[in-house]
């Protein structure tokens, strides 16, 4: 058996990435230029000048909308939410898939990922300290939007013969819009996010987890002069294969394996995080001092005060994606007769992946200092710094929860992009597994490509599918809040039974 460096040196695959990312890069400047129109302002010369990327200022506002419209219920749900998660209304008789439990972590699957962990090392390191204040109360806010989609989701899901059903927002623009009479614009809407939808599976939802994944491994064993260093195209393959192994058997397949992974993942993270913050306790007051005041007031951060504010924003939005509308996709298969029970459970994410995860990041990453470190600032190396100031060898427990968490990511994106192409071809099985041998092929891609291409591909895409998505919420408000407090009315009057375990 030939040793792994000398049958590196056989192999061009250096050359293979290479030829890799330069067809890619010009694709994905395009996109991104395209999706993130920005708005200048100031002197391009000076610290005051900034793009603010309306994109983003659009997911914001809607998510302040909804908490205001739906009367915070992003507070005064929490408890029935964790109640539903508990299985204390649920009725395994109802037409659906999966359990609430099932369904939460599965969409659960698809945001925690790496958008926790590069993505707010990328914030951090860009807009300084205060860009995780801006990131919590946008998560805080978010929990409404993702409230209102999942919502939908349920209401106009099809639920077949066999029992499998398909949701998402691609239903209710479709169906929701023509029960109010904008037939032609709902059609329309449905299969522009259904296109958005499977360039996000594809982006942020594969090739940027594979890519940061590929990044610690090979960290992790030497960096790029390390045995794995000129091996990102064969780890890519890897990531492929097991990616396959999963979903090939659809939604219940990876919702077995997503309501074990996730728990796991998020622990070892989180505890992961805790030891950095514990082990260098007494820079936590100073940590947090940093917070607030690089929130209000920051010094020597491109674009001052908007500029933080927008890191802040942008991360927040990518990482649990509220607004974007994948996550009524995976919440659309659960076993409920009230469409609304999914719209509580689903506010339970933004909280846990924006306010619990990132927070735990940025607190790692600003109390051990990595983010000032320009030559780490790359994404998950960052944070792997972080991790370092323990001991050693705790970049390999990051690395263990970085490829849980890229994996479990992957295989939730690879059904919202399943889903989006039955819509498009009608529930064809053929065009279903045609979209699962080129998501599996676009693992090996993410994997061989420089960081930079892939989070402009990955954020436009994804930012993409809610320009769709928030104009169906918009119009359908009205039916979402019926819906919410409509079920609120049953559930205290007793109507909605509780059932007791």
């Amino acid at each position: 058996m030939i040793a792994p460096t000398a049958l590196a040196t056989s192999l061009p695959t250096a050359t293979v990435d290479e030829a890799i990312s330069g067809a890619f890069t010009p694709i994905a400047d395009f996109i991104s230029g395209v999706i993130f129109y920005s708005v200048k302002i100031g002197d391009p010369e000076s610290l005051t000048y900034m793009e603010v990327p309306i994109i983003v200022v659009w997911l914001v506002i809607a998510a302040l909308f909804f908490t205001i419209y739906l009367k915070f219920q992003n507070v005064r749900g929490v408890k029935h939410a964790l109640d539903l998660v508990r299985g204390k209304y649920s009725e395994p008789a109802d037409a659906g898939e999966v359990s609430h439990f099932q369904a939460l972590t599965t969409a659960i699957s698809g945001t925690v990922g790496l958008g926790n962990i590069a993505g707010v090392a990328v914030a951090v390191s860009v807009g300084g300290p205060g860009a995780t204040f801006w990131m919590i109360l946008v998560g805080f806010l978010s929990m409404s939007t993702k409230m209102a989609e999942c919502t939908l989701g349920v209401k106009y899901r099809i639920e077949r013969e066999d029992g499998s059903v398909s949701g998402g927002p691609m239903y209710y623009l479709r169906d929701g819009l023509a029960a109010v009479g904008k037939r032609r614009l709902g059609k329309f809407l449905a299969v522009l996010f259904a296109l958005f939808c499977i360039g996000g599976a594809v982006g942020g939802g594969n090739m940027f987890q594979a890519n940061q994944a590929t990044s610690q491994i090979i960290n992790v064993t030497g960096g790029q002069d390390g045995p794995l260093g000129p091996w990102r195209f064969v780890i890519g393959l890897v990531f492929a294969l097991a990616v396959a192994a999963v979903i090939i058997g659809g939604i219940k397949s990876i919702a077995r394996v997503t309501e074990k992974i996730v728990p796991v993942m998020a622990f070892l993270y989180v505890i992961g995080c805790l030891a950095v913050i514990f082990i260098n306790f007494t820079a936590i007051p100073d940590a947090i001092s940093q917070i607030f005041a690089g929130a209000f007031n920051p010094q020597g951060i491109v674009g001052g005060f908007i500029g933080v504010l927008i890191q802040g924003f942008q991360r927040a939005a990518f990482s649990n994606e509220a607004g974007v509308g994948s996550a009524s996709i995976a919440h659309s298969a659960v076993k409920t007769k009230e469409p609304a029970t999914e719209g509580f459970v689903a506010l339970l994410e933004p909280f846990i992946d924006t306010v619990v995860i990132c927070t735990m990041t940025a607190l790692a990453i600003i109390i051990t200092g990595t983010w000032r470190d320009t030559s780490s600032a790359a994404g998950v190396e960052t944070t792997s710094s972080a991790f370092e100031t323990v001991a050693p060898w705790f970049p390999i427990l990051l690395a263990v929860a970085v490829v849980l968490f890229a994996f479990s990511t992957m295989i939730s994106w690879s059904y919202y992009g399943m889903k989006a192409t039955g819509y498009l071809f009608k529930d064809s099985k053929r065009a279903e597994l045609g979209f699962k041998i080129a998501f599996c092929m676009f693992t090996v891609v993410g994997a061989s490509l420089s960081l930079g291409p892939v989070i402009a591909f990955s954020d436009a895409m994804i930012f993409a599918m809610s320009i769709p998505n928030v104009i169906g919420l918009y119009i359908l408000a009205r039916v979402i809040k019926k819906e919410i407090f409509g079920y609120r009315a049953k559930v205290n009057t007793g109507e909605f039974a509780r059932v007791e375990k």
